[in-house]
């Protein structure tokens, strides 16, 4: 399934079609459709494709080899080789001089790491190539820290020779709106909140079945893919996966500070910290503070992919049921939980519904960023939190709470978030309120009289 990253695309044929050298960077976490953007890029221009394998210096000679005799259609015997990777590569190069070509060294980490001098290989040949040459080369990888370091970084070899570079994020609610036309209103969202905005994992899911049955199937069948999809991403980018997986198992069951998230582990906090740091680049998890604070005691993490959110809380303590074949009776204990799990998938809606209002300029201040606000309430003396804040200045900022649940949004919810805004200094302020269900007239009647109140129902965004 290919859906969206017409942006990507529209960028990347415009540079192609314009004839000069170009050294594309294109990285994201696994699974994110890097590969699928570039068999969208390629399918119709001459290509030469190879990926990366996780072996030693000769295997991936061998394959780069393979690849380019391919190409050139001179030599299919797979056990033929140029004799180092200077040759081969020169050889792509030297092609390129005849004809526009597309080069693609997909999950180059791999190769780079096989043998240390490719990407200075690489260097020189840019370096000596680049004013002539009709190459479009794509350097793809799912390391985000070897592709922002040893690719992107200052101290790379291939620091300055990228022309452009696209960092591939899970797809928005909205971007991925065509792809869920097919379900029910809310159960657009849910779906969203248990693929994390990851068209792969949306290819498993059936829009003619139930979200019941759906989840059953992709989630409580052994057989199925997303059954142990997050501890396989796990084994194939870290070492320890049974720590990374007590970290992430800590988290989804509320330990969000370093110091708990140790204790509930039994792991010293140097080594979570290691542990969450590596999480935080393979974006399986993120680090928040309070919006509009830096300060380091009040940080907490949360895990960012929502899909990982939804497996960690519910799949690995019904393994054994589900092992036995009780996919019934652990949805029959999951569904009443999945409320409370929307509640963040809702936010990030939310908070995504307002970046693309403010695209469109339908927003009543240009906000520079948006986040989760919590703090203490020096005049009910207990800790409160807001579900989204944003400012444009000192003096001008918005407020938006978000419900989903199934009755309607009462006044309760309005006055609270009004008086939470006095904890603030900001003289102009904008208040949102978003509800899975809509609002109680009595909501209504008093966001009117505001007049600075906007109330959005699910249905609406």
């Amino acid at each position: 399934m290919f859906i969206g990253r017409t942006k990507e695309l529209d960028n990347m044929n415009s540079r192609y079609e314009g004839g000069q050298f170009e050294c594309a960077i294109i990285y994201g976490r696994r699974r994110v459709g890097k590969t699928t953007l570039i068999n969208e890029f390629v399918k119709d221009k001459p290509t030469i494709y190879y990926t990366g394998v996780e072996g030693n210096a000769n295997e991936n000679l061998e394959g780069l080899s393979t690849s380019i005799y391919s190409y050139r259609a001179e030599r299919t015997d797979i056990s033929v080789s140029f004799t180092d990777f200077n040759q081969a590569l020169s050889a792509a190069f030297e092609i390129v001089k005849k004809e526009r070509i597309v080069f693609v060294i997909d999950e180059f980490p791999y190769l780079a790491e096989s043998y240390d001098a490719v990407s200075s290989i690489l260097q020189t040949l840019i370096d000596r190539n680049k004013d002539t040459s009709k190459m479009f080369l794509i350097l793809c990888g799912s390391s985000l820290s070897f592709m922002e370091n040893q690719v992107l970084g200052y101290e790379s070899p291939l620091y300055g020779r990228r022309t452009c570079q696209y960092k591939i994020a899970p797809f928005t609610f909205f971007e991925m709106k065509d792809a869920l036309k097919g379900w029910k209103p809310e159960d657009r969202a849910v779906v969203y909140g248990i693929t994390g905005g990851i068209p792969l994992y949306l290819s498993f899911l059936n829009e003619k079945l139930s979200l019941k049955d759906n989840i059953k199937n992709a989630f409580l069948n052994t057989s199925a893919y997303l059954f142990e999809e997050p501890t396989n991403l796990i084994k194939q980018e870290c070492r320890d996966p049974a720590q990374y997986n007590s970290v992430i198992r800590a988290i989804a069951k509320g330990a969000s500070k370093m110091s708990v998230i140790s204790s509930k582990t039994s792991i010293g906090t140097a080594h979570v910290s290691g542990i969450l740091g590596k999480l935080i680049s393979i974006g399986i998890l993120k680090k928040e503070t309070p919006f509009g604070e830096g300060s380091s005691r009040k940080t907490i993490y949360l895990i960012d992919d929502s899909m990982f959110r939804f497996w960690y809380r519910f799949i690995p303590d019904n393994m054994s049921a589900i092992g036995r074949g009780l996919a019934d009776n652990v949805y029959d204990t999951i569904q009443p939980h999945v409320s409370d799990f929307m509640g963040s998938v809702f936010e990030e809606i939310c908070k995504q519904y307002l970046w693309e209002q403010l695209r469109s300029g339908d927003v009543p201040i240009a906000f520079n960023d948006l986040g989760r606000w919590w703090g203490n309430d020096p005049q009910n003396k207990k800790e409160t939190e807001i579900d989204i804040m944003g400012e444009s200045d000192q003096n001008s900022a918005i407020f938006a709470e978000c419900k989903w649940r199934n009755e309607k949004v009462d006044v309760g919810v309005l006055d609270s978030l009004v008086e939470r805004t006095t904890l603030f200094h900001y003289t102009k302020t904008w208040l949102y309120l978003f509800s899975k269900t809509g609002f109680t007239s009595g909501c209504v009647e008093k966001a009117k009289a505001f007049g600075n109140v906007n109330l959005v129902k699910f249905i609406e965004m």
